[in-house]
């Protein structure tokens, strides 16, 4: 391991063997997770040039970056490097980079915008990635073909199934329909909640309810291969090229998903190289373990009850922490690396995942509670869990439940208090567009939350209301913006307490997607219906949860007048001034350009 400034090395040293944990993920398939803890301390606000080196069992063959990731150095550089700065004076931020959308992806304008900056002010403090970084619950069938080949050039390990129709994840690929119908494997379940009954006669229903389920990841393996091809070029060298489907519209659905597919594996080593030269951060969403996870009680219970489910929802966790959260606070995840450990050896010596080792795991998993986390930065950046402390609603177990329950809010309450200012990233926005939110409540009113996805800071009584007394307590910081993503599209508001003139300022700063898009069409509806229905003089202000503040939105550059949604894959950037104020709110779209949310004197 190396470290310079410029060609002055301030760490030079072989890794020591604690600050190595290495997992065999498979016959031919090693994950080193690395610790390093610098001593003394780096320096702030300079380049910082790193350096891997590989070694055999031959004395002096260390192959460095430059020889086994060249992508990953910068035009001009032979390493990668990083700047710790002392501010976060610039923050790039984004969510849901679904790999087979036809978008341009938003890594790749992360990788241009490192490139343009030379002085210090332009540099990235932090990436963050918000939510939804990998689709696990929908994949293109080239991207299925590709884990596919990965699981077989590397010997990913498999596993025993329970409770579904095949008893082997190795029997994924030579059962009928392996493309685009799993969902004719998925579980089902029984539901029994009065309304479900009253529209849906007491049928049986899917636990996976998104409409894309057909190519869902099922396996460790398959996650584990869907985490390798998003994150490097690398893997693709293994896969082969084939159509394996045979009806014609399911060829046609092929071959227009491999163009979008190969059209991201082009830009993977630029993608690559942006992750590799910045600091970045990063926290789960839904559909980056499926898309109705813990969105209710009753789909709680139905899931997790299920050893067929549970082990799916287990495997994308697993993979999440291998792949995503450890990285953000290693020393969150020590018992649960050791127990990784345990279960991989066991699995080395007979080729497959230890089935009673995997569940012991995966229960573990299912009982962690510290994936939120909180960085001591200027400002303190606090990430927050919106999917695994769930306030569960008291009226129906169907309702949608709230984001963050009762003792989370006030943990992160008092995480908060005393903080002058403060950046919290919540996956879903806190402030989001109330027309949506009022369609996502009438569903849930008939007894289908599923159909809307309605989940929303608003959604729960219990959790909207402790949510907006936090704003108001006299000790909440004084500057307080919110970045979010998940919904597919950008905007941004100013939020103050009404009739408070010493209140916090806060902002709402929502970029989605990095490689996602909403339908452009039913955007622009939503966003002039919005307007309408919710002008300053609309009683219909008064009906929200919300109605103690006092939002206004920003209107992008580049819009029509008024219009306050931009729909364009990118990237996120906020640019704050030394009271943690925001002085610049852009989207920076993937394929050029972009837009500034410009600050509005009056509005709703």
């Amino acid at each position: 391991m190396r470290i310079f400034n410029g060609e002055q090395p301030l760490l030079d040293r072989t890794a020591a063997e604690s600050e190595v944990v290495q997992l065999r993920i498979g016959t031919r398939a090693w994950l080193n997770l690395l610790t390093i803890a610098p001593d003394p301390t780096l320096p702030r606000d300079i380049r910082l040039d790193y350096d891997l080196g590989l070694t055999s069992d031959q004395p002096d063959t260390a192959r460095w970056i430059r020889d086994w990731a060249p992508h990953l150095c910068p035009e001009g550089r032979e390493r990668p490097g990083f700047t710790l700065k002392s501010k976060l004076d610039r923050i790039l931020h984004g969510s849901c980079r679904r790999p087979h959308h036809p978008a341009r992806d938003g890594l790749v304008r992360v990788d241009e915008e490192l490139h343009k900056a030379e002085q210090l002010e332009e540099v990235p403090a932090l990436l963050l990635m918000t939510g939804d970084q990998v689709y696990v619950d929908d994949v293109a069938g080239p991207m299925l073909h590709a884990i596919q080949c990965v699981i077989h050039q590397l010997g990913l390990y498999q596993e025993i199934l329970e409770g579904a129709s095949i008893s082997h994840s190795r029997e994924l690929t030579s059962m009928a329909d392996a493309y685009y119908h799993r969902d004719k494997l998925l579980p089902e379940s029984e539901f029994n909640e009065d309304l479900t009954e009253r529209f849906f006669g007491g049928v049986r229903k899917p636990v996976f309810t998104t409409a894309n389920a057909g190519n869902h990841l099922i396996s460790f393996a398959e996650v584990m291969a869907m985490y390798l091809l998003v994150w490097s070029p690398e893997p693709w060298a293994l896969v082969t090229d084939a159509e394996p489907v045979d009806d014609p519209d399911e060829l046609a659905r092929y071959r227009k998903e491999q163009a979008a597919i190969d059209d991201f594996r082009r830009s993977l080593p630029r993608a690559a190289r942006a992750l590799a030269n910045v600091p970045v951060y990063m926290i789960f969403d839904d559909h980056d373990v499926t898309d109705d996870w813990n969105l209710s009680a009753l789909w709680e219970t139905t899931a997790y009850e299920h050893p067929f489910s549970r082990r799916i929802i287990g495997n994308a966790l697993l993979g999440y922490l291998l792949c995503q959260g450890w990285g953000n606070q290693p020393t969150h995840f020590r018992e649960l690396i050791e127990h990784c450990q345990k279960l991989f050896e066991s699995s080395n010596r007979q080729h497959e995942l230890d089935k009673a080792g995997q569940d012991e795991l995966i229960d573990r998993l299912f009982h962690f509670h510290h994936w939120h986390y909180s960085l001591p930065t200027s400002p303190r950046l606090v990430v927050l869990d919106t999917r695994t402390h769930r306030w569960r609603s008291e009226i129906r177990r169907s309702h949608p439940s709230g984001l963050m329950d009762w003792e989370s809010l006030t943990d992160f309450q008092h995480e908060i208090l005393g903080e002058d200012a403060v950046v919290v990233v919540s996956p879903a926005p806190m402030f989001g567009v109330k027309l949506i939110e009022i369609i996502q409540r009438v569903f849930t009113f008939f007894g289908k939350p599923l159909l809307v996805d309605a989940e929303n800071w608003m959604a729960h009584r219990g959790a909207a209301n402790v949510l907006l007394n936090i704003f108001g307590h006299p000790r909440t910081p004084r500057h307080f913006v919110i970045l979010s993503g998940d919904v597919h599209y950008s905007f941004a508001y100013d939020v103050r307490l009404r009739h408070e003139q010493n209140g916090p300022h806060v902002w709402q700063i929502t970029s989605s997607g990095i490689k996602n898009e909403f339908p452009n069409s039913l955007l622009e509806w939503l966003d002039r219906l919005n307007r309408w229905l919710f002008a300053p003089w609309s009683p219909l202000n008064w009906f929200t949860k919300r109605r103690r503040m006092w939002i206004s939105p920003r209107l992008p550059e580049g819009r029509e007048a008024g219009e306050r949604l931009w729909n364009g894959a990118g990237i996120g950037e906020v640019r704050l001034n030394d009271e943690g104020e925001p002085t610049a709110i852009r989207q920076l779209d993937s394929g050029g350009g972009g837009t500034v949310f410009q600050q509005r004197i009056n509005d709703d």
